[in-house]
């Protein structure tokens, strides 16, 4: 990404509605694997390290390492007080065989050229029923100047993520939409509305459109823990495990 898409990143993670429901799924789908006993988990592809700062907080007997390609993500990671960073690719990643309990990879893959080369790695340094967590954009229709701002590569269907991580040897329990009710806000503004000056939408919200947001990701995440999936929606959660 730009380096302004990092600080940008930095500047709002810890409050903005996206990535505070980004990272309670995380959380979610981590806890169910791991409990809150000690766990070596990977955040592969760390940005400015938000993910990590506020689950640090939330397991701390988990022990977290982050890994970005971006020295500047490194560093900003470092200056918010993140864990172990290192700066490296995901698809080459700086760790022996079966290192991790978990990985996690939150809005990564879709700016990898060879993202089945990165899955290949996340199954090698997990330990045996170790789980994979990932987050990624859904919809090729959605492209927009978003996608642009922040170097995408790709956006995903739900298909195409179960295949690739089932080919580089995960068992796939769970793929599902989210971030649904805001979807036809998001059509708009991305599909019908001009580009914004600035690039991508990771900004400062309003309160009141912070607080209309939080609401609608609360009922989502109701909504996945008592059904399981939701089929449509503007990001796609999916999780897997190696044997």
């Amino acid at each position: 990404m730009e380096p302004d898409e990092y600080r940008k990143m930095a500047a709002v993670e810890d409050g903005m509605w996206y990535y505070r429901a980004l990272h309670a799924h995380v959380h979610r789908e981590l806890a169910r694997a791991l409990g809150h006993r000690p766990a070596q988990v990977l955040d592969a592809g760390c940005g400015s390290g938000g993910l990590i700062r506020r689950l640090s907080r939330t397991e701390p007997s988990w022990q977290w390492t982050g890994v970005d390609v971006s020295p500047l993500a490194c560093v900003l990671a470092r200056e918010r007080g993140a864990a172990d960073i290192r700066e490296a690719s995901v698809t080459a990643l700086p760790f022996p065989d079966a290192s991790f309990n978990a990985v996690v990879s939150a809005d990564v893959l879709y700016h990898v050229e060879d993202d089945g080369a990165a899955l290949r790695e996340f199954a090698r340094v997990l330990r045996p029923g170790g789980r994979v967590v990932i987050n990624v954009p859904a919809h090729r229709w959605l492209w927009s100047y978003h996608d642009v701002a922040t170097h995408a590569k790709r956006r995903y269907v739900r298909g195409e993520i179960r295949a690739k991580m089932a080919a580089a040897g995960f068992r796939v329990a769970r793929v599902t939409h989210w971030n649904t009710l805001p979807l036809p806000l998001v059509i708009v503004r991305r599909k019908l509305m001009a580009a914004p000056v600035g690039g991508s939408d990771v900004r400062p919200y309003p309160a009141v459109v912070e607080t209309g947001f939080g609401a609608a990701m609360a009922l989502e995440r109701a909504w996945l823990e008592s059904l399981g999936t939701i089929p449509l929606g503007s990001s796609i959660l999916a999780v897997g495990q190696v044997e």
